[in-house]
């Protein structure tokens, strides 16, 4: 099968060497942002460190919940939000991703089958929102950008400055209402999207980016179960040759053929089945009729325990659940078998094939034509999973080559990294992903007839992205365009209309009423401009009227001189033109006084006329534009976008201020743990300080911790450090005097050794370089003895001063000095030696030998030239004599 050799991205693997700006600024980020998961990757290129690598939490953790909560007016994220879900699960929100851009009703409807008790409210277009434990309604799009903030940090944290630019992962069943969402919700969190990434297409170049497919292609179906859906993408790889440098290369490349998906059946839908199972149980254990599904702390700790239980059943045949407190006070055991798991989730098995057989018979393909099948997604290890997808492939072993949690971060950095601006790559992978969905084009307005030749398939299903496409209509008046769904596929998961975005075109009536009057040779056309951006959406850009006219324009038209009109004239009538006897004359006349006259100026030689001719003008006429899509799926307006921003800044300003408080508050606890312990263990702190001394300083060390463990609960970040240096005035001079103990006997031992070292230094300059200045060295020698006398003089008033007082000096008043001397002895050290003196022979001497070989050089040359000289021509040898040099100008 030929491939086409014009690929849509060329992707790479980074090289650390390979790099357009300096690595401080290199770094791009990926985020694997999933239903319950997120997975962050950072493309850094610094020295020592591995291009590419996935960033890890507070907790050292590789991947993060996908959470955000907002509890007594703070804002937490990831693991801090994940710690409080079972004590406040109405104030942590979960599956946001999900949520985005979906009708409230659909939401609703979600959250109570996954027992999330969220204060859920519809906002102003019909989307679900959000209310705070404070009273304040966040919507949908800025609890992700919450997630997504958290996210981004986790990428500042791994290369250690800002992270700005990322590639944000999507399912293939996200529509244009929720890809739209999602960018701007990562705009809300300050994130630059370079673009999305569907989640099969940075699996796949993981997959492909280190293998060599010149020799062989092959077709490869990713499958992916994760927390809350699932899909098979099929995926084919092959080679194609192309000029690099002058040489013939192969190039990599793979295409997305096709991809299916259940958007609903993932690992939570078999966790929801336990939790059934379990709260059935213990309702039964309760009796009176309590049904604990009614208690959102409940169902949180059980699904909680829950989740782990799943994990433990994937490598045993029988797991615990133990859950203490579960419900006004009563704990709940119990053990689940594999075997009763399988049978609770009987009708998710054969569903989870589905994706793989609609790929396999959408695509024309059987099971044999398939190379390998690359499992992805938490969920894909799952035995029974496993199991049934070796029945169904005929295969006694599945593929695992890919992480099944990393793949797909790690596939969207290489795509990021191939997108920003300051990263070079090598080793090229094309990539062809198309659009997930068909979309078509419906045109409508007054007077407007469809003309069934304008394609309504404006995007084609699995269209190569990106792409830019424009439609024509004949037409007078202004019209409206909407873009919707093909209704031969599904729609994406909650989303109730096949039309996604409706556009009003004016101006098109102005401009055939400002034309009209004039000879149109064609009725007026209006071009629409579409694009289908990398990311998969597609949008209406502009849109203008094409004018045709037909006028007669006056065209400027150039006489001949009338000595040439004569000949003209003559030539004409030779050739048997009927013309005159009387006006050959006349003409004839005319010529001849002309000729006998002095010399025409060139100026009156010929005179310019105008002559009418038939021409066609085009005219193009930008039209307006304004998009009118209403409902859930529109994204927030620029007045809603701008609160919800100053939000969001206001909770990253709260958060900046609340970990400095949190990092000055445990500081201040170290502070006092360590003081505590010094005092009371070490030996040394008895002598640098006085009994007095000490008394006062544990007294104040207990003052402060008492207030920290009450007061000092809800202080401010100042009082911390108020507090905090209070103890450091008493106790950092004791510290140093503490250290100095050790340093200063230190630092003058090592001064001596030095100062010794020093007298053989000299002693070699004298012996081995003579040619040192004696005045520089003699200054060397000098300075040495004076920092000899410093050095015993404070030593012999150190002995005098207490070990409790200020010490007479320090150990870095002696290192300062002995660095100085250092400084001195190198410069002196780099005096280079002096070249020595070349005497010249007389020239008398010289004399002879130059005349040799003047002469013998010249009878060369003339040996050389002269066969040159006989053969060329003798017209062109030299002049001789004197002669005056040419003048030039000068520059």
């Amino acid at each position: 099968m030929a491939q086409p050799r014009i690929l849509g991205i060329l992707l790479a693997v980074v090289v650390a060497a390979a790099v357009a700006v300096p690595p401080a600024t290199a770094a791009v980020a990926s985020i694997d942002l999933g239903s319950e998961w997120l997975k962050v990757a950072a493309v850094h290129l610094a020295p020592g460190r591995v291009p590419i690598a996935v960033a890890i939490n507070e907790m050292s953790k590789r991947k993060s919940p996908a959470l955000a909560a907002l509890a007594d007016g703070n804002r937490l994220a990831g693991e801090e939000a994940a710690g409080i879900t079972a004590r406040h699960p109405s104030k942590v929100f979960a599956r946001a991703r999900d949520l985005l851009a979906k009708p409230f009703p659909y939401v609703k409807s979600l959250a109570e089958s996954l027992f999330l008790p969220y204060d859920l409210v519809p906002d102003a277009r019909g989307a679900a929102a959000v209310r705070g434990d404070d009273g304040q309604v966040y919507s949908v799009e800025e609890i992700v950008a919450m997630v997504l903030h958290y996210a981004a940090g986790l990428a500042d944290a791994h290369v250690g400055a800002p992270v700005r630019d990322a590639v944000v992962t999507v399912p293939p069943y996200f529509g244009q209402a929720e890809r739209r969402a999602l960018t701007q919700a990562a705009q809300l969190a300050g994130i630059n999207v370079l673009a999305l990434i569907n989640e099969h297409a940075g699996a796949a170049l993981q997959y492909g980016i280190d293998k060599d497919f010149s020799n062989a292609s092959r077709h490869v179906i990713f499958y992916d179960m994760g927390a809350g859906s699932t899909y098979a993408a099929l995926v084919y790889y092959s080679a194609y040759n192309a000029k690099e440098y002058g040489k013939t290369v192969s190039v990599n490349q793979f295409q997305v053929k096709d991809v299916r998906w259940n958007s609903k059946l993932g690992g939570v839908e078999m966790e929801m089945r336990l939790v059934n199972y379990f709260a059935d149980q213990f309702n039964k254990q309760l009796g009176n009729g309590v049904d604990i599904r009614q208690s959102p702390k409940a169902m949180a700790k059980l699904k909680k325990q829950v989740k782990r239980t799943k994990e433990i059943l994937s490598a045993n045949t029988a797991a615990p659940i133990s859950v203490e407190s579960l419900y006004n006070d009563v704990d709940f055991r119990s053990t689940i078998t594999r075997e009763k798991f399988e049978e609770l989730c009987e009708d998710l098995w054969e569903q989870a094939l589905t994706p793989v057989k609609e790929v396999l018979a959408h695509s024309g393909m059987k099971i044999d034509d398939i190379y390998a099948v690359e499992l992805i997604g938490g969920a894909t290890r799952v035995p029974k999973l496993q199991a049934k997808l070796q029945e169904f492939l005929g295969r006694r072993e599945l593929d695992k080559h890919l992480d099944a949690d990393e793949a797909i971060v790690l596939g969207a950095s290489l795509h990021a990294a191939n997108l920003s601006d300051g990263i070079k790559l090598n080793r090229k992978l094309g990539m062809i992903d198309g659009s997930t969905y068909s979309f078509m084009l419906e045109i409508d307005g007054a007077d407007y007839v469809k003309d069934e030749n304008i394609d309504q398939i404006l995007v084609p299903r699995m269209k190569k992205m990106p792409i830019k496409m424009f439609r024509s209509i004949r037409h007078s008046k202004d019209f409206d365009v909407s873009l919707n769904y093909d209704k031969a596929y599904e729609l994406p998961p909650g989303i109730p209309s096949h039309k996604f975005a409706e556009y009003s075109v004016s101006g098109l009536t102005d401009a055939s009423e400002k034309y009209s009057s004039r000879n149109l040779s064609a009725p007026i056309k209006a071009n629409i401009h579409f694009s289908l951006s990398r990311s998969g959406i597609v949008s209406l850009d502009r849109a203008e009227a094409v004018i045709e006219i037909t006028e007669w324009v006056e065209v400027p038209k150039k006489i001949l001189t009338l000595e040439s009109n004569i000949t003209n004239q003559n030539s004409s009538s030779e050739a048997g033109a009927a013309n005159s006897t009387t006006d050959s004359k006349e003409n004839l006349n005319s010529d001849s006084d002309t000729n006998s006259s002095a010399p025409i100026d060139e100026s009156n030689a010929q005179e310019t006329i105008t002559e009418k001719v038939l021409k066609k003008r085009t005219f193009r006429v930008p039209l307006k534009v304004v998009e009118k899509t209403t409902g859930a799926g529109t994204i927030l307006s620029k007045e809603l976008y701008s609160e919800a921003k100053s939000r969001l800044e206001a909770l990253d300003k709260k958060d900046a201020e609340r970990r400095k408080t949190a990092e000055l508050k445990n500081n201040l606890e170290s502070y006092i743990y360590s003081m505590k312990e010094k005092l009371e263990e070490s030996a040394d702190i008895l002598t640098v300080s006085t009994e007095q001394e000490r008394e006062s300083f544990t007294e104040k060390l207990n003052e402060v911790q008492d207030w920290l463990y009450m007061d000092g609960e809800d202080a401010q970040a100042n009082e911390f450090k108020e507090r905090l240096d209070q103890l450091k005035a008493i106790g950092d001079p004791i510290l140093f005097r503490l250290s100095e103990l050790k340093a200063r006997p230190a630092a003058c031992e090592n001064a001596r050794l030095y100062l010794t070292e020093l007298q053989k230094i000299v002693k070699n300059w004298e012996t081995n370089k003579p040619w040192l200045p004696k005045k520089r060295v003699d200054e060397v020698v000098s300075e040495a003895e004076k920092v000899k006398g410093w050095l015993e003089e404070k030593e012999t008033l150190q002995k005098s001063t207490p070990a409790h007082s200020p010490p007479a000096f320090t150990s870095e008043e002696v290192v300062d000095k002995i660095l100085d001397l250092q400084d001195k002895v190198a410069s002196i050290n780099r005096i280079p030696k002096p070249k020595p003196k070349i005497e010249k022979k007389p020239a008398k001497e010289e004399e002879p030998a130059n005349k040799e070989k003047t002469a013998s050089s010249e009878s060369a040359s003339n040996e050389s030239q002269e066969p040159k000289s006989m053969e060329g021509d003798q017209s062109a040898s030299p002049e001789t004599g004197d002669s005056e040099p040419e003048s030039h100008d000068e520059l």
